[in-house]
């Protein structure tokens, strides 16, 4: 991956909250789990990022990075391609969504919104809604992980739907050393693992979908600068790179995305 040119196009916006929860931060995330393994986050290069981007979603698929972004009024979904920077395509939500979590399925690409109850099927190749469909709760984040979506809403708990028709088929809820693990928020599903975004927390953890258990815990603070932090919200973004162990990270109004691989702390 040689390009990835995503020049900022707009001005920093002062940083918000998540648009999911008000009020401060009261825990420490899942790190004090002791009998967990410990990763941390290497960088193996530094690359740009829209810093008008407030990120909810990102993955690669066929040589493309799809981002989801929220906000009432300013969220879309973007395809950039790989290799060149270059900005393929950008489609702008209605103005009363907000936008949240995305995954590539198929021909397809599914993206959710915060409190509006509904996800918007879209066509891969053009990004054009294809439909939407309602669901219960809020949504944060959503991966597909094989022959099922996972999709998380803020809670401690991941729910599966069916990658066609966005059905529920089933949930876990997420425990670490017999903890709940909440505020679950943007997902990737990989090689049979989920691995979330801990919202308010630089803390990733994988998942074993079958059980909920959480089997790593990824201290990936440390990405951005104390001046670079200036004007940024939360690590919110993670994308497996495929065909090797590395991962994109980035967050809300980053000026950067991180190519990384979780080695032990």
């Amino acid at each position: 991956m040689l390009g990835l040119g995503l020049a900022a196009c707009a001005p920093v916006v002062p940083a918000q909250h998540d648009g999911q929860h008000d009020g401060e931060q009261t825990d420490q995330g899942v790190g004090h789990a002791g009998s967990l393994p410990h990763l941390r986050a290497e960088v193996i290069r530094v690359l740009p990022h829209d810093r008008s981007s407030f990120t909810q979603g990102l993955e690669i698929s066929g040589g493309t990075l799809y981002e989801g972004t929220g906000l009432k009024g300013g969220s879309l979904v973007r395809a950039t391609d790989l290799a060149t920077g270059e900005v393929r395509r950008e489609v702008r939500l209605p103005a009363d969504l907000f936008g949240e979590g995305i995954t590539v399925t198929g021909d397809r690409i599914w993206q959710l919104t915060w409190q509006e109850e509904v996800a918007l099927e879209r066509d891969r190749e053009t990004l054009a809604e294809l439909r939407r469909v309602e669901y219960s709760g809020e949504g944060w984040g959503l991966c597909a992980d094989g022959s099922r979506l996972v999709m998380s809403d803020g809670s401690d708990r991941l729910t599966f739907r069916d990658p066609v028709t966005f059905a529920p088929t089933g949930s876990v809820a997420v425990r670490a050393a017999g903890a709940p693990v909440a505020d679950l928020n943007e997902l990737e599903c990989v090689d049979g693992h989920v691995w979330a975004n801990v919202w308010h927390t630089e803390e990733i953890v994988r998942i074993d979908p079958a059980n909920g258990q959480v089997t790593a815990v990824v201290d990936a603070s440390g990405l951005l600068s104390p001046g670079e932090r200036a004007g940024t919200d939360v690590l919110n973004g993670i994308a497996a790179v495929p065909g090797t162990d590395e991962f994109l990270l980035t967050g809300k109004y980053w000026p950067s995305i991180f190519r990384v691989r979780f080695v032990p702390a």
